[in-house]
């Protein structure tokens, strides 16, 4: 079955304003849906002519008439002449015939899809004629506000051109509305809608008063306000903002609304976003305290780093300053991973980029001066907890010391490849060298799978316990070492 994308693909005739247009259409005509208690269906003609539903919009504030998906199916025939006549009509028509969907009786009404001269297809808006009966004047209002919301369709006034959204939580019509006049009066606003000024300290009544002078007078002068707040208030643009005061938050979000004359009116949403935006602040305030634990972390390994140079400049053992020396890369790599971490909101870290500084760092300390050794990388590590990051990192380093200590010793150049290969928790990770091989390898005592080395020992400890893998050390085909690690992420996250 055909998706919108699809569909759209079949019309070479529509250029790229025209599909964007018709993509902000179904990116805000939920309203419309939920306004008028009605289904939405976008018609377009395929590449054949034929009529075809391209997408569809249930509406939330009541039961739909469409629990199928309707998307790709096409048109039935008998439907076919009053399609052709709602192509070509200038404004919004009428279905003279009444249809049944399912148990409900229907009512189709039409608004061709103007754009840059051209009729890009038609917006079906399906009535259950049950949901016109016996209306309150909840009900009523919201039907007229979205009678008047489709009607802005033919004319080109719907989606809005130069809407600016900027809020994550944006308000439905569920969550509260309100109408304002041309003048930005309240003429109306729904039980929710009273709730949410409730909640920001309102107690008078709103009807018949300006919506900007109410939300101004709940405003403290210590209170931040956002310079789209009074576009929003007075309705006269389609932007979105926040009030906070009296510690409540909500979003609002105002819909001109217009006839062929110009602006007569709004639609104001609004939603009590209080509890979200204290998730929020609560989420940030935990951010920034792991991120700055992560940070002194850093410091005080760069701290004991130093302090382990410092005592391998005093020694005269040349064993031992070798060994200080040691230490201080494996302390230096683990800083370098609480370096990555710091700077991120969360425990998550880019390891593909971390591991390419460390290495680089590991090459330099590991080479002789008149040597030069390169690292290529093939494949991707992904996005990699702390836990699972500093073991991983340390086996890495590890291998590409021991490469360059023992595999290069003697020569000028070489090359290392390290391959990564990861599904889910999976991880599979090659690192090849041209350098002398295991047999001379061996000799240095760190590249024995069995060997008592101390690097080599780091690494099968976290292959073999920490990620419950294994090491197999075997002769490259062309000449040199190869390397094969089989692991599994204890918290793995998406590549």
């Amino acid at each position: 079955m055909a998706d919108f994308s699809e569909i759209l693909a079949t019309r070479p005739d529509l250029d790229d304003r025209d599909r964007e247009w018709l993509h902000h259409l179904v990116a805000d005509w939920q309203v419309v849906a939920d306004l008028s208690f009605a289904d939405l269906l976008l018609i377009m003609q395929d590449g054949n002519g034929r009529y075809v539903v391209a997408e569809q919009c249930r509406p939330s504030t009541v039961m739909t008439l469409r629990i199928e998906d309707m998307v790709g199916k096409v048109m039935p025939d008998d439907m076919a002449g009053e399609l052709d006549v709602a192509m070509h009509s200038d404004t919004v028509f009428r279905s003279t015939v009444l249809r049944d969907v399912g148990k409900a009786t229907v009512c189709n009404v039409y608004a061709p899809v103007r754009h840059n001269g051209k009729t890009l297809g038609l917006v079906i808006r399906e009535t259950d004629m049950a949901t016109r009966e016996s209306n309150g004047r909840y009900e009523t209002e919201s039907i007229n506000a979205g009678k008047r919301l489709y009607e802005m369709i033919p004319r080109g006034q719907f989606p809005y051109s130069d809407a600016v959204m900027s809020q994550r939580h944006i308000a439905r019509v569920s969550d509260g509305f309100i109408i304002l006049t041309m003048d930005g009066v309240v003429r109306y606003a729904s039980p929710n809608a009273i709730s949410c000024f409730r909640r920001l300290g309102l107690l008078t009544t709103m009807q018949g008063h300006y919506l900007s002078e109410l939300g101004v007078d709940l405003l403290h002068t210590d209170d931040q306000v956002d310079e789209q707040l009074p576009l929003v208030l007075s309705g006269k643009a389609a932007v979105d903002s926040e009030i906070s005061t009296n510690r409540s938050t909500v979003s609002v979000r105002s819909l001109p609304l217009c006839d062929v004359n110009g602006r007569i009116g709004s639609i104001v949403l609004c939603r009590d976003v209080t509890e979200l935006r204290r998730r929020d602040r609560e989420l940030q305030t935990k951010d920034a305290a792991i991120s700055e634990i992560h940070h002194r972390v850093k410091n005080n390994l760069q701290a004991v780093s130093a302090l382990l140079r410092l005592q391998a400049r005093k020694t005269e053992s040349d064993e031992v300053k070798k060994e200080l020396k040691e230490a201080q890369r494996r302390v230096q790599t683990i800083a370098m991973v609480h370096e990555g971490l710091s700077q991120t909101a969360d425990e998550i870290v880019d390891f593909d980029k971390v591991i390419a500084d460390l290495l680089k760092m590991a090459v330099d300390l590991a080479t002789m001066r008149d040597q030069h050794i390169d690292i290529n990388f093939l494949g991707k590590f992904g996005m990699m907890p702390a836990q699972d990051a500093t073991p991983l990192s340390l086996v890495l380093t590890e291998l590409i010391t021991n490469s360059i200590e023992h595999g290069f010793e003697g020569r000028g150049d070489g090359h290392i490849t390290i391959s990564a290969g990861r599904s889910g928790s999976s991880l599979n990770v090659v690192v090849e060298d041209d350098g002398a091989g295991l047999d001379a390898e061996e000799n240095g005592g760190m590249a024995r799978s069995s060997g008592s080395g101390l690097g080599t020992q780091i690494i099968n400890t976290f292959v073999t316990n920490d990620f419950g893998g294994r090491v197999r050390w075997e002769p490259r085909r062309e000449g040199g070492t190869r390397v094969v690690l089989d692991m599994t992420l204890r918290a793995a996250q998406p590549e």
